[in-house]
């Protein structure tokens, strides 16, 4: 007779994965009822409204013109920023919601920073009234978060891109394909360039899956974007597998390459 208990019936071995696929049922659940309740706006502190009302949006998430590969907001509608057109960068566009500044630092802190993962559908919505992101992501063959050291993830409990990006094209997102190798530490203080060196084989990609990258046209997600050293680093490495085309998609961008958003706010 053997000895292996019959399934339910002291069969212990698959509780953990099955217990692991009712929290992710009990998380989703919870997360699509959520954004339906009303809330209190987290700027004026309107009730009831969203996480940030329409007359805050309207306020202070206007399109401004921003340079089509790094966002950096400019003066005037034009081809490319100096910066750019001297330098080009890896990726091919990038688009930024709202300039890093009152009230959106302060959001972003919290969605990162405070346990407060729930901000990921108002923040997506806001990308995607950008300009521009509903194309980009229509146009994409996959959609990567920027992954998160072991370490940070442990810290953070949850990847903040990833939420966004699953937020922004759940159908299109792969969240291991794009692998992030080993942890750098804040670098505040460092240059653009010092920044890079730091980024030299921060990441790659999963290797059993690295031909889906070519001739794909692929949209990086992060939540912040500076001197784009982070994203850049990532684009990298897909241009090095055979990517069509490279885009980004962010939240913010600042308005100085001298604070970053991996860098600012120490992280």
């Amino acid at each position: 007779m053997s000895s292996n208990p019959a399934p339910g019936k002291g069969n212990t071995s698959s509780l953990p994965g099955m217990w692991s696929q009712v929290g992710q049922k009990v998380w989703h659940h919870w997360q699509r009822t959520a954004a339906q309740l009303p809330s209190q706006c987290a700027v004026c502190h309107a009730w009831p409204a969203q996480r940030v009302c329409n007359d805050c949006v309207a306020r202070f998430a206007q399109p401004r013109p921003r340079c089509p590969t790094c966002a950096m907001p400019l003066a005037q509608a034009t081809v490319r920023c100096g910066e750019c057109l001297s330098r080009p960068p890896l990726l091919d566009g990038c688009v930024a919601a709202v300039d890093y500044g009152f009230p959106w630092s302060g959001v972003l802190s919290g969605f990162k920073f405070h346990g407060d993962p729930s901000w990921a559908n108002a923040l997506a919505l806001l990308i995607r009234s950008t300009p521009w992101a509903e194309p980009a992501l229509e146009a994409a063959g996959l959609v990567l978060p920027l992954p998160l050291s072991p370490q940070r993830l442990r810290q953070r409990g949850f990847n903040q891109s990833l939420l966004l990006a699953r937020h922004l094209a759940p159908e299109k997102t792969d969240a291991t394909l794009l692998l992030r190798l080993h942890h750098t530490p804040a670098q505040s203080s460092l240059g653009r360039a010092q920044r890079l060196l730091n980024l030299e084989g921060a990441f790659a990609l999963e290797p059993t899956r690295a031909s889906a990258v070519r001739g794909q046209r692929i949209v990086l997600v992060d939540d912040v974007m500076t001197t784009g050293a982070t994203l850049h680093s990532a684009a990298a490495v897909l241009r090095q597998a055979g990517a069509a085309h490279v885009s980004a998609l962010v939240v913010a961008r600042t308005r100085t390459p001298d604070l970053d958003s991996d860098e600012c706010m120490a992280l």
